[in-house]
């Protein structure tokens, strides 16, 4: 990757030249991390870009720059433009209805009593859930993870496991329209299927496959030749292993790369999850949402509707440590909104993390994790293939160091 002179753009190079040594140092050479990509810009322009560790288990060969990472999570803010695209053309709005596009949840109750051996008993929820709701994760909607309340439980009963399931979009939507909420719609915020939710919808609104609408109208614009939803046989040997962090085992492998689940096409493509990336394709993503919605000359969305994506969208104004029931999410809550598709950071000193308001970010369960900050034009990508992402604090150790460089 070309890369240029970080001190024209105002970074210091011996202080981006630190972030390699703490990888290395504190995640690589203890096993914590398999390897690690870091990519630095200022204005979509890179000044840093580093690759280190091995790319599989049992092999000594290096991670390559060009190496497709699973990202998981990632792929909402994804999902979120395509709906956006959508909203640009007319078809679709924030305050429509879900109902009225996915009919499978229109009577979808809020949980009051029950769980396990006993039926639910549920409520009306006190209004109707918009697409707004969805893509700011206040639907009431959960994930079977979360292991906090008898509705996740209702998830885990049913195999709602979105890692790599094997229904459709249509099955979960029919699925979830037999669970209850967690809490009626707008009036708390848990990470959750919702972003998959706004896939099935992006879907039905285009009249096309979802992985169809994201390659033909933002992966093949944006020249991300190397994202999609499975890793195709000619690419399989840039593809890593994944691992999965055991309490008591330690670092176990997941997923390998040359039997992976992301070999074929998926029976469902999500909207919360799934995607397959480099570093260099999500650079090109990011590059599109730094410039207000155009790349190299192609637009996919208005710029004031991505000023309007980037804003906090909670009710009230609320932060996420105020509104959140999530025991997980890619985010940390003090002084942190969320928008549509992206967390946003309100105040730098509730979150105790160098930053700028208005910054927004989002990262997935392997530990990848990006943030764009659009007063200092400064963009991070990190790659690295461990799950969960709340094993260790890298992402706000980098990001630290990153603010840390600039002169």
């Amino acid at each position: 990757m070309d890369l240029a002179d970080p001190q024209s753009l105002g970074f210091d190079p011996e202080r981006l030249a630190c972030l390699d040594r703490y990888i290395a140092e504190k995640y690589l050479q203890p096993g914590l991390l398999p390897h690690a990509q870091l990519l630095v810009a200022r204005d979509g322009i890179p000044v840093h870009f580093s690759t280190q560790g091995t790319a599989r288990a049992g092999s000594e060969a290096p991670l390559r720059e060009d190496a497709i990472f699973r990202i998981a999570s990632m792929t909402k803010p994804v999902t979120s433009v395509a709906f956006m695209m959508l909203m640009e053309e007319g078809k679709v709005a924030l305050d429509t209805p879900v109902a009225d596009v996915i009919p499978e949840l229109a009577e979808i109750g809020v949980y009051e009593s029950g769980g396990g051996d006993s039926p639910f008993r549920t409520k009306p929820p006190e209004r109707p859930m918009l697409m707004l709701d969805l893509l700011r994760h206040t639907s009431g909607l959960t994930y079977d993870f979360q292991r906090r309340t008898p509705v996740d439980a209702a998830y885990r009963a049913q195999k709602l496991d979105l890692l790599r399931p094997s229904f459709t979009l249509d099955q979960l939507a029919q699925s979830l329209g037999k669970l209850p909420l967690e809490f009626s719609p707008g009036e708390a915020w848990n990470y959750s299927v919702s972003t998959d939710m706004i896939g099935l919808a992006v879907e039905r609104v285009s009249g096309m496959p979802f992985a169809s609408f994201l390659e033909s109208r933002i992966f093949a614009p944006l020249g991300m030749a190397d994202t999609g939803f499975h890793v195709p046989p000619e690419k399989r040997d840039r593809f890593t292993d994944a691992w999965v962090l055991d309490p008591k085992k330690g670092r176990l492998l997941y997923d390998a790369a040359e039997d992976s689940l992301w070999g074929k096409p998926p029976v469902l493509a999500g909207g919360g999850g799934g995607l397959a990336s480099t570093t260099a394709d999500y650079h090109r993503f990011c590059r599109m949402l730094l410039s207000g919605g155009t790349l190299d000359g192609t637009r996919l969305l208005g710029r004031k509707t991505l000023d309007l994506m980037t804003r906090n969208h909670l009710p009230g104004g609320a932060d996420l440590q105020t509104l959140s029931r999530s025991l997980f999410s890619e985010a940390i809550y003090a002084g942190q909104g969320f928008g549509l598709g992206f967390a946003v950071n309100l105040d730098p000193a509730k979150s105790m993390v160098p930053g700028s308001a208005g910054e927004f970010y989002w990262g997935g369960i392997f530990s990848t994790y990006f943030f764009i900050d659009p007063v200092e034009r400064v963009s991070m990508i990190f790659m690295t293939q461990l799950m969960p992402s709340s094993s260790y604090p890298i992402r706000r150790q980098l990001k630290t160091m990153v603010y840390a460089a600039l002169a």
